[in-house]
């Protein structure tokens, strides 16, 4: 996933819950070493869970790199169908928010009085009737 470019801006801290599959059993522990590697991530061990509690600031990482990053190492993740669609919302969400912030800032006011110009161009009024003369006089 494309990084924005690195400004002055405020953190995007969000946080996050990673359940892992049943079996194979004991996941959870050696998930957190692994993640605990990586720099600018927050883990907290959920054992009777079966998850893994997640904090990072969203221009350093995503929950769908920290996951894949996870599965291939062979990890083996919740497939439930809640878990599925949560997963799939976040995704979307965060890949939304990294666009976002990437997305040039544009007046408003500028942009929908310009709309409404362009509309207003093309919408007949007036004088701007496409009927040759002979026909609008035709009795």
């Amino acid at each position: 996933m494309k990084r924005p470019v690195a400004k002055a801006q405020a953190p995007i801290r969000k946080q996050r819950n990673i359940v892992f599959a049943r079996f194979p059993p004991e996941q959870v522990p050696a998930a957190s070493s692994d993640l605990g590697q990586m720099q600018d991530l927050e883990l907290e061990r959920r054992d009777a869970q079966r998850a893994l509690g997640v904090a990072y600031d969203l221009h350093h990482h995503c929950l769908q790199e920290l996951e894949g990053t996870l599965e291939d190492k062979g990890y083996h993740l919740d497939n439930t169908l809640m878990s599925k669609m949560m997963r799939a919302l976040i995704y979307y969400v965060e890949e939304t928010q990294l666009h976002n912030l990437e997305a040039p800032n544009r007046p408003l006011k500028h942009s929908q009085s310009e709309a409404y110009t362009h509309a207003w161009e093309r919408h007949p009024h007036g004088d701007h009737d496409d009927t040759p003369p002979e026909w609008r006089e035709y009795k």
